[in-house]
């Protein structure tokens, strides 16, 4: 039984050019009579699609606590041990610590 091809090479050379010029998942998946979800997985193994970045209702970037808390380690050479702890505390505290180190501490925060 020989096996149904999704996608051919050309189209998928077409879709991940039109994706890198600024074409939407959505454009894309009209484009081609596939689903957005086809699309993005087509994509994603491809190695060009980009996740939306979601932003808080203020409109700023969403950070993971995590990745504060990276930075302050890398900020303070803390250990992995003391790290470790620094991922148990809370994010709006580990924000406030890592804005006012870095001069960006607002009282609208």
């Amino acid at each position: 039984m020989e096996k149904i091809v999704n996608y051919t090479p050309e189209m998928t050379a077409k879709m991940v050019a039109d994706y890198q010029a600024g074409a939407t998942t959505a454009d894309l998946a009209e484009a081609f009579g596939k689903t957005v979800r086809s699309v993005v997985a087509k994509l994603s193994r491809e190695g060009v699609y980009v996740k939306k970045a979601y932003a808080t209702k203020t409109g700023e970037a969403v950070v993971k606590k995590d990745a504060i808390a990276d930075e302050l380690t890398a900020m303070f050479l803390l250990t992995e041990a003391e790290a470790d702890s620094l991922t148990k505390a809370n994010k709006t505290a580990l924000l406030k610590i890592l804005r006012t180190v870095k001069g960006f501490n607002s009282p609208d925060f």
